[in-house]
């Protein structure tokens, strides 16, 4: 690090719990945000200003009048812009020391596949079910961290599926595929604004303790937000030794 990377990290720097250490490998760091929106905006700025060194962002959608209200890497200027290059430029006057990749995709396929190889954790902030199964059996082929999150109406998630280690279950286990789940969409039940800052900032809290290796994550755990009521409560995960994504995935 040099004396200005020194000095915007300082209070990092200063806590035990990460050191020079801890922040020369989040500096080191490649990471996968998956959705430049309600999670991903907050998210990714909380990475990019923590000094992960490079971060990987990927949406194909264009920026909305209607996504102003929350997705606050984009402003009333970049409206008809693709969010990628809006969120770059966030990003980038954010932390001018930052790397910022963008796929003006939906990831999916090859690409998905060598995204998720290359990255050192996984930040699923989309929308839907099928990217978010398509993302999990990436990074259960990879043995990638997987950090996933989901806000709609008043009512947020939050996890870790630490895929490195052989007991941690995987995104299928907790949501099987094919399974009769109703999928919500906010542009018809809306989203309350500040719920998508809390579960993405809690999200880039994971991912940046996945990098340094402190603390407790959420990996095996479910954390569930009443935003109304403004009430947190944790569910224990288990693997299911049946899933058809993980089982098999072993210890080795």
């Amino acid at each position: 690090m040099n004396d200005d990377q020194l000095l915007r990290y300082s209070r990092h720097i200063l806590l035990p719990e990460i050191g020079v250490e801890g922040q020369e490998a989040i500096l080191a760091a490649r990471v996968l945000v998956v959705g430049a929106g309600g999670l991903g905006s907050p998210a990714a700025m909380y990475l990019a200003a923590a000094g992960v060194g490079t971060l990987v962002l990927c949406d194909g959608d264009t920026v909305d009048l209607t996504n102003l209200q929350r997705q606050i890497l984009h402003s009333a200027e970049g409206v008809g812009r693709l969010k990628v290059e809006s969120g770059r430029d966030t990003l980038l006057r954010l932390n001018p020391f930052a790397r910022v990749e963008t796929v003006a995709a939906r990831l999916e396929g090859d690409a998905l596949d060598a995204q998720v190889a290359a990255a050192d954790v996984v930040l699923d902030c989309s929308d839907n079910f099928a990217t978010r199964h398509a993302i999990n059996r990436a990074c259960v082929r990879h043995r990638k961290p997987l950090v996933s999150g989901a806000a709609i109406r008043f009512d947020g998630q939050v996890s870790v599926f630490d895929l490195r280690q052989g007991e941690s279950p995987c995104y299928h286990c907790l949501f099987p595929e094919g399974q009769e789940v109703e999928e919500i969409r906010c542009a018809v039940m809306g989203v309350f604004a500040p719920l998508t800052g809390i579960i993405g900032a809690t999200q880039a809290a994971e991912a940046l303790k996945l990098l340094v290796g402190c603390g407790t994550t959420l990996d095996g755990r479910l954390l569930l937000l009443d935003g109304l009521g403004m009430e947190w409560r944790s569910v224990t995960l288990g693997r299911d030794p049946g899933c058809a994504v993980c089982a098999g995935r072993g210890d080795a």
